[in-house]
C-alpha cells in the first residue's frame, strides 16, 4: 500500500495579537515532516467563505509546500473548476508543475457546498456545463503550442497560448472526485484517475472501487490499483476516552461542514452528505483506534481494493509520525491480487 496525506489548514481571523499566518506555516512544515515519514503525496483542499480560515488559495499554498519538498506529490482535492478561469488556472497548474520537477496530482470537481456557489453568484445548476467547458478549455490550453480560441457559454478566449508549459506530459495526472455511480463511470470514461471521500463506509468503497475497475477494463484499459485515492480520517487513540472525543471532534466537524452545504430548501442531494451521521457511523468509516485495530481496518480496505490511502490526521503530526512508525510497516509488501 501507499500513504498520502490530505487536509487542510486555518488561517484564524483576530487582533494584531493573533499570527494569522502560524496555521498555514505549520501546515507546510508538517509536509515536509510527512515527506521524510515516507508518506507519498500531500492532496490539499480547496474551500471558501467558511468563516473558519480553511485553504482557499490552494495553489498559493502547494508552491510553498513544492519548494520545501522534492519527492512529495502535489495534490489539490479538489480545485472546483466552475469558480475558476480555465485558462488562468491551467497557467497556475502549469507554474507549480514546472518548478517541482512534476509533481503536480490535479484533482479537479464540480463542488457540493451551497454556500460557495452562492457567494460566487453562481448558481449550483450551472456546475456541470460549467466543469465540463473549463475541463475542455484546461485540457486545450496545455496541449495547444500554436494559437488558439475558445468560444463557449461560460467562456471566450481569442488566439492564446497558455504558458509556461507543463513539465508533466501531456499534462499533469487528473483526479476526479466521484461517488454516484455516474459520475464514477464518467471518470473511467475520460481515462482519469478516482478520489473517494472520508466519509463512506468500507463496503461502500469496495463497491466504487470494483465499478471503476469494472468500467475502465470495460474500455479496454488495464486497471491500475494506484489510480484509485481513498481518503480516511485518522487518530491513533488508544484509550476510549481519546477515542470518544476524537468521534465527537468529527461529528461537530461534520456538522460544520452539513450547515455550509445544504441548500435552503434542504434538497442538497450530494453522496458526501448522506452518510457518516451518526457515532457509529463516523467510527465505520474512520481509522480511530489502537495501532492494531487501524492495521486490522486498513487490512479490511486493502481487501476490497484498496491500495493508496490518504491520511486525514485529526492528531496532527504526531498521528503522522506513529502511523509511520507503527503501522505503516505492516503494509510495505507488494499489493494484494484482486
Amino acid at each position: 500500500m501507499r500513504f498520502g496525506i490530505f487536509g487542510s489548514a486555518q488561517a484564524k481571523r483576530g487582533g494584531p495579537d493573533v499570527d494569522s499566518g502560524a496555521g498555514f506555516r505549520e501546515f507546510v512544515e508538517n509536509n515536509v515532516k510527512a515527506e521524510a515519514l515516507g508518506y507519498v503525496s500531500s492532496f490539499v483542499v480547496e474551500h471558501h467563505f467558511t468563516g473558519f480560515g480553511q485553504i482557499s488559495a490552494t495553489l498559493n499554498l502547494l508552491t510553498w509546500v513544492a519548494a520545501r519538498t522534492t519527492t512529495l506529490r502535489l495534490g489539490t482535492a479538489v480545485i472546483t473548476l466552475p469558480w475558476h478561469n480555465p485558462v488562468l488556472l491551467a497557467e497556475q497548474v502549469a507554474t507549480i508543475d514546472l518548478l517541482s520537477g512534476g509533481r503536480v496530482d490535479f484533482g479537479i470537481g464540480q463542488g457540493y457546498r451551497h454556500n460557495e456557489f452562492a457567494g460566487f453568484c453562481i448558481p449550483m445548476e450551472e456546475a456541470d456545463e460549467r466543469f465540463d467547458e473549463s475541463l475542455e478549455v484546461l485540457l486545450k490550453a496545455w496541449t495547444s503550442d500554436t494559437p488558439w480560441s475558445h468560444r463557449g457559454k461560460y467562456w471566450q478566449f481569442d488566439n492564446v497560448v497558455v504558458e509556461p508549459p507543463t513539465a508533466q506530459k501531456p499534462h499533469p495526472p487528473l483526479w476526479m472526485g466521484a461517488g454516484r455511480p455516474a459520475s464514477i463511470k464518467k471518470v473511467a470514461d475520460l481515462g482519469y484517475r478516482l478520489l473517494l471521500d472520508q466519509f463512506a463506509p468500507i463496503e461502500q468503497i469496495g463497491e466504487r472501487i470494483a465499478l471503476f475497475k469494472a468500467e475502465v477494463q470495460a474500455r479496454g484499459r488495464r486497471f491500475d490499483p494506484m489510480s484509485v485515492a481513498v481518503t480516511r480520517s485518522i487518530n491513533v487513540a488508544m484509550t476510549a476516552a481519546e477515542r470518544q472525543k476524537a468521534l465527537e471532534t468529527r461529528m461537530a466537524a461534520r456538522r460544520r461542514v452539513h450547515d455550509l452545504a445544504q441548500r435552503p430548501d434542504g434538497q442538497n442531494k450530494s453522496t458526501i452528505m448522506t452518510y457518516a451521521n451518526t457515532l457509529e457511523a463516523a467510527e465505520a468509516g474512520a481509522l480511530y483506534g489502537t495501532p492494531d485495530e487501524i492495521v486490522t481496518k486498513l487490512q479490511t480496505l486493502r481487501d476490497v481494493g484498496a491500495e493508496y490511502v490518504l491520511l486525514n490526521s485529526t492528531g496532527g503530526i504526531e498521528t503522522l509520525r506513529r502511523f509511520a512508525k507503527e503501522i505503516m510497516p505492516a503494509f510495505a509488501g507488494e499489493p494484494s491480487r484482486r
